[in-house]
């Protein structure tokens, strides 16, 4: 069973309430997904972006990585490593879930995947949403524990509890979830 990885909401201009403290720690999270990114590309394995539009829907997300990119701060940072390759996806969300309303459903069936990691930010927000989503209806989740950030640990903590106790995930880090994705194929 061939997965995907799914990063959530890291492009992103940080500029809302409690902004800065969740693009801090979202800079931390940016090397292990782009060490996973590259174990995916490597393996063929697809790449897909969900990210908020922020309800701006003229805005596609070419442009908004661009804004990324001369904002100042970790959104320049991120976007450079994490900026969309050829051949990856993205869908943009207009709220919290990579599900709701998009047409991450519809791309996932095209490409007959049925596990996802999920990446990226808030781990108490967008990235919950989304596992749950994804838990829901059906597909095997991991969410590696150092490829996710929210404005602060405790809120993290919280979120994994969550994902571990309620849905039984593997939150382990990127490095010992990839060497079991390995192991599986």
């Amino acid at each position: 069973m061939r997965p995907a990885l799914l990063i959530i909401d890291m492009i992103n201009l940080f500029d809302f309430e409690g902004g800065n403290q969740l693009g801090v720690h979202a800079l931390k999270a940016c090397g292990p997904i782009a060490t996973l990114r590259q174990a995916f590309a490597d393996r063929n394995w697809p790449v897909l972006f969900a990210n908020d539009n922020f309800m701006d829907w003229n805005q596609e997300f070419t442009d908004l990585v661009a804004k990324c990119r001369q904002h100042p701060g970790p959104s320049s940072e991120i976007a450079a490593v994490l900026g969309p390759k050829p051949g990856e996806y993205y869908v943009l969300k207009p709220r919290h879930s990579g599900f709701l309303c998009t047409t991450l459903p519809a791309i996932l069936a095209d490409l007959k995947l049925q596990e996802l990691v999920i990446t990226g930010v808030a781990t108490d927000s967008c990235v919950l949403a989304t596992v749950q989503d994804a838990h829901m209806r059906g597909y095997k989740v991991r969410v590696p524990q150092d490829c996710v950030a929210a404005q602060t640990p405790s809120r993290s903590t919280r979120a994994f509890a969550l994902m571990r106790e309620s849905m039984s995930l593997d939150t382990r880090g990127a490095k010992t979830v990839l060497r079991s994705l390995a192991a599986e194929q």
